[in-house]
């Protein structure tokens, strides 16, 4: 018999986000030496907030929505929010309910900020790392891997001289168009003003890159 393609939703939807995550799902363990770290922290949170005034975005989530974006290669956080907000998965490890509102990607980049410039990011990296857990699966060994050369999110337009000594060359409008004749440019000299970790790179003839 035929299944039907009925698109109309139900009135009401009950989702338990812990029924939708298999149990051998690799995020689970991660999740739980994450939120280990994270109440080994709680003191180190209070001393970034104060007891009144406009609630911000929990630093816990903040955190774990940090780690989705590393394990993942989420490269934005507009990208991170949607990502978020359509993805049962991401929902349940950064700790949001079915029906929670997710944060408009600039507050969620000043929240993260906060925490960059507290150190409480390398703290919860430091403190994770700690886990008896993790510690097994950490070594000094060295070893060597092959590298990869990854489009960034710059155009060329947006490299300018580190001093800063040719802002005013730019032609009208926000997207303006810059002439560079006869300019020599270098990471050494030169900077992107939308993505300061792009770098210059030019393939050899015939050489793969």
């Amino acid at each position: 018999m035929r299944g039907s393609d009925e698109r109309s939703g139900s009135l009401f939807s009950y989702v338990d986000l812990e029924a939708r995550v298999r149990v051998d799902h690799p995020l689970r363990v991660i999740r739980d030496l994450a939120n280990s770290a994270l109440d080994d922290l709680s003191g180190e949170f209070g001393k970034l907030y104060t007891e009144f005034g406009r609630p911000s975005i929990a630093p816990e989530k903040l955190l774990r929505a940090m780690l989705l974006q590393a394990f993942y290669g989420v490269r934005s956080e507009r990208h991170l929010m949607e990502r978020i907000e359509f993805d049962l998965l991401f929902r349940w490890f950064v700790g949001l309910g079915v029906d929670d509102a997710v944060w408009d990607h600039s507050t969620f980049s000043k929240n993260r900020d906060r925490l960059l410039e507290g150190e409480i990011a390398a703290k919860f990296l430091n403190a994770l790392l700690a886990q008896p857990k993790v510690k097994r699966l950490l070594s000094s060994d060295h070893f060597s891997v092959d590298g990869t050369l990854i489009e960034a999110w710059a155009s060329i337009k947006s490299f300018r001289k580190k001093d800063g000594s040719d802002k005013d060359e730019d032609g009208p409008g926000r997207n303006a168009e810059r002439s560079f004749h006869k300019e020599r440019r270098s990471n050494e000299t030169h900077e992107s003003t939308t993505d300061p970790e792009a770098r210059l790179y030019k393939k050899g003839d015939g050489q793969p890159s």
